[in-house]
C-alpha cells in the first residue's frame, strides 16, 4: 500500500495549510514537523493535569502528542484526553500494545491467541482516542530455537494480529530497540531485520517504528537506512545519544535528520521519546527551543 494512503494529501495538505495561516496570524510557533511531546515532559510549566499539559503543549506549537501507558488509562480519562485533543486539533500518536521485554512472547506460536487479545484491546483504545498507530516489540529472543524459527513465528504472530487491526485502520508500528544499552535480548535490534518482517508480514498494518535514538546507538548510517526502508516505516520517535536527552544535546545532527524526512514528504508524527536534559520550567523550555533550532532548516 502506498504511504500516503497512511496520512493524506489533498484534503488533509489543504486543512495544514489553513491552520497553518490561522497559527501565523496568532503569532503562534509552527513547526515543519508533527512533534510529539508525552505527558510529564513539560509538568513543570503546565502542573500535574493531563488537560492542562495537553493544553501547554499546543500553545507551545505542538499539533501532536503520544503516551505510551494509554492503554492503561481508565477509559473516562482516554475519553478526556481524546476530546482535548479534538478541540486542540492534535494528532494523538503511539501508545504501546506489547512490549513485554522479559518474556518470549512473539517467537512461540502458544501465544497467538494472547497476541490477538492484546491487539484486539489496542483497537478498542485506538477507537477511544482516535489513535492510528500502536507500538508492538516483539520481545525477548530464545536462546535454544534457532533463529530463522523464531522469525517465522514472529512473522505468523504478527500475520494474526495484523488482520485484527486492518478493519479498524489500526497500524502496529514495530520497533527496533538496541541491545548495549538499553534492552539486552531482545529479538527485533534493526531497521533492515524490520523492514524484512514487515514484508513479509505484507500488511497495511504492520509497518515500522524507526527509533533514531535506538538505531544510532546499534548501527547508526541513519538516513540511508531510512531511505531504504522508507516504504515500510509509518512512524519516528528521537532522542540524543549519549543520554536519550532532546536533540542538540547529543551527536546526532537532527536539524539534518528532519530536514531529509520533511524533504521526503512525511507528514506523519514525530514522537519525543526522550528526557529532559536540564531540570525545572527552564530545562522543558530548553526542550522547546531545541526542537524550534533543529526544525529551522
Amino acid at each position: 500500500m502506498d504511504r500516503r494512503s497512511f496520512f493524506g494529501t489533498g484534503i488533509a495538505a489543504g486543512a495544514a495549510v489553513t491552520a497553518t495561516k490561522d497559527a501565523k496570524a496568532q503569532g503562534k510557533r509552527m513547526f515543519k514537523l508533527k512533534y510529539a511531546p508525552h505527558f510529564g515532559m513539560f509538568r513543570e510549566n503546565a502542573g500535574d493535569d493531563l488537560l492542562d499539559q495537553l493544553q501547554f503543549m499546543a500553545d507551545q506549537g505542538f499539533t501532536a502528542m503520544e503516551d505510551n501507558g494509554m492503554m492503561s488509562r481508565p477509559v473516562d480519562i482516554q475519553e478526556k484526553i481524546a476530546r482535548k485533543m479534538e478541540q486542540l486539533n492534535m494528532t494523538m500518536g503511539v501508545f504501546v500494545a506489547n512490549a513485554d521485554f522479559a518474556n518470549k512472547t512473539f517467537i512461540k506460536r502458544e501465544n497467538r491467541d494472547m497476541l490477538v487479545d492484546k491487539v484486539k484491546a489496542a483497537v478498542e483504545v485506538s477507537k477511544r482516542v482516535n489513535a492510528k498507530w500502536t507500538t508492538v516489540v516483539p520481545d525477548a529472543y530464545d536462546n535454544n530455537i534457532e533463529w530463522d524459527y523464531q522469525t517465522a513465528n514472529v512473522i505468523e504472530n504478527l500475520k494474526w494480529c495484523a488482520d485484527v487491526c486492518e478493519p479498524s485502520g489500526l497500524v502496529m508500528v514495530l520497533e527496533s530497540l538496541n541491545p548495549w544499552k538499553d534492552h539486552p535480548g531482545l529479538f527485533l535490534t534493526k531497521i533492515p531485520q524490520a523492514y524484512m518482517i514487515c514484508r513479509a508480514v505484507n500488511s497495511p498494518s504492520c509497518k515500522i517504528l524507526d527509533d533514531l535514538y535506538h538505531q544510532q546507538i546499534t548501527e547508526g548510517n541513519l538516513i540511508p537506512n531510512m531511505d531504504m526502508a522508507w516504504d515500510e516505516i509509518a512512524y519516528f520517535q528521537m532522542g540524543d545519544n549519549p543520554g536519550r536527552k532532546e536533540p542538540t544535546t547529543g551527536e546526532i545532527n537532527y536539524k539534518n535528520v528532519f530536514k531529509h524526512i520533511h524533504d521526503k514528504g512525511y507528514t506523519g508524527v514525530m514522537g519525543m521519546e526522550h528526557g529532559n536534559s536540564k531540570p525545572g520550567k527552564k530545562g522543558e523550555m530548553a526542550v522547546i527551543e531545541a526542537y524550534a533550532a533543529c526544525d529551522d532548516f
